[in-house]
């Protein structure tokens, strides 16, 4: 297999897109090999780069069932649950803290 072509930021040719911009548009790469690359260059560190896939190829996303529904509310509710205190704190826990805010603070808030 050969290397990839390479364009510029904001130069690809039309049919290509990036994963995010399929998103965008309702679509998905249905496994789809990667056919491009677009590269943008920085100063102090390598280029940024990103993976460009068929248009034409690329197929509708697949809709949420009411289990995968389910199993996304409950890991967000699982992220809001204080591990000390063990009640919603109604945000998510920063992950510098590991807890509430109040836990974090050591506050009476908290007992």
């Amino acid at each position: 297999m050969g290397a990839l072509p390479v364009y510029r930021w904001h130069l690809a040719p039309d049919g290509l897109a990036t994963y995010r911009q399929l998103r965008a548009a309702g679509l998905r790469p249905a496994g789809q090999p990667v056919v491009a690359q677009l590269e943008r260059p920085r100063r102090r560190r390598g280029p940024l780069v990103a993976y460009l896939y068929r248009v034409d190829l690329a197929k509708p996303v697949r809709p949420m069932t009411p289990a995968k529904w389910a199993a996304l509310a409950k890991a967000n509710a699982a992220r809001r649950r204080c591990p000390e205190c063990r009640r919603d704190a109604g945000y998510v826990i920063p992950a510098s803290l590991g807890v509430c805010v109040p836990c974090a603070d050591g506050s009476p808030l908290a007992a």
